[in-house]
């Protein structure tokens, strides 16, 4: 009970949402990601910023000391924890078909986890990003990992702090994956220092975070839409003007810059008519609060195959 006071208490500090609603979201979180999210999990941690920060590791059977391995890092959704992103990514059956580590860390909050993405007039003091990068130097000291393929995605408030990586950790990650992400409406505290590819999923129908931009489902602010946001990524990484636009299913359209400086692709994939969700992973079965699930794509293996062509320069 007690849990539960901290946590609506503070959403209603935070959002000022009305008080039914915000029992409506508790209520949905608690059941969607509490109870899954309790399951048996190996949960390491390591001390970063003086604070002790949790993670969970995978590593397959497959895995060689004696090879180079590539490092999939995975950000969960705000109000939840790692193995939410573990289960509803489904990152774990690729490691074992593609021989990569897959890893996923906690961000920060006493019994529900989100990513702190303020602090831009000195991001890369960030506490999350100092974390980030302190859980890659663990895991490189540990395991043969390959620097030139470390790689960082996330959905939600996750896919927002994997931008905010974008701009903090380009010397470290070779390339990133979004998925009903929190856009950063603006790129003046992003330091720009090279190109980053940059992979992306949003459905149309998002009530959390409007694929045509706006005010969010909670909250306050205005987005960028969609699209308008990943042409501006484009232009960061000197893209061609116009994409390249192709159907990939009934209800998903892709687009693609070309011709981008040091091969930095920038993909959107944008599926009509599905809400807040992970395309092809495991459904959010509240549907009513986060909006339909599609199986027309399997964004966790696209973005695998859109990372494995792309390698950080010079390393």
């Amino acid at each position: 009970m007690n849990r539960r006071r901290i946590v609506i208490g503070t959403v209603l500090v935070i959002v000022g949402l009305p008080v039914v609603l915000i029992l409506a979201l508790y209520s949905f979180f608690y059941a969607v990601f509490y109870f899954p999210n309790r399951t048996p999990a190996v949960t390491s941690t390591l001390t970063s910023s003086g604070v002790q920060r949790e993670y969970l590791l995978y590593v397959p059977k497959s895995y060689d000391p004696a090879k180079p391995t590539p490092l999939v890092i995975t950000l969960h959704t705000s109000m939840s924890w790692p193995t939410s992103a573990m289960n509803i990514s489904q990152w774990n059956s690729v490691a074992d078909e593609q021989g990569f580590i897959a890893v996923y860390p906690a961000g920060t909050g006493y019994a529900d986890k989100s990513w702190e993405m303020a602090g831009s007039e000195s991001p890369t003091r960030m506490p999350d990003v100092i974390f980030i990068s302190d859980l890659i130097n663990k895991l490189a000291a540990a395991y043969s990992i390959d620097r030139a393929r470390i790689y960082v995605n996330g959905m939600s408030n996750g896919g927002g702090m994997a931008f905010v990586l974008s701009c903090t950790l380009s010397d470290r990650i070779a390339a990133i994956g979004m998925i009903s992400a929190g856009l950063d409406p603006g790129w003046s505290w992003c330091p720009n220092h090279r190109p980053l590819p940059v992979i992306a999923f949003h459905g149309t129908a998002d009530p959390i975070l409007p694929y045509n931009g706006g005010k969010p489902g909670f909250g306050d602010g205005s987005l960028p839409s969609v699209p308008s946001f990943m042409a501006t990524w484009a232009q960061r990484n000197q893209c061609a003007v116009n994409p390249i636009e192709s159907s990939v299913a009934r209800d998903v359209m892709r687009i693609q810059y070309t011709n981008c400086a040091d091969e930095a692709d920038v993909v959107l994939y944008t599926i009509k008519g599905e809400g807040h969700q992970w395309p092809g992973g495991k459904p959010i079965v509240a549907t009513w609060l986060v909006g339909p699930y599609s199986r027309s794509i399997d964004a966790t293996r696209q973005m695998w195959a859109f990372f494995r062509e792309h390698r950080l320069p010079n390393k």
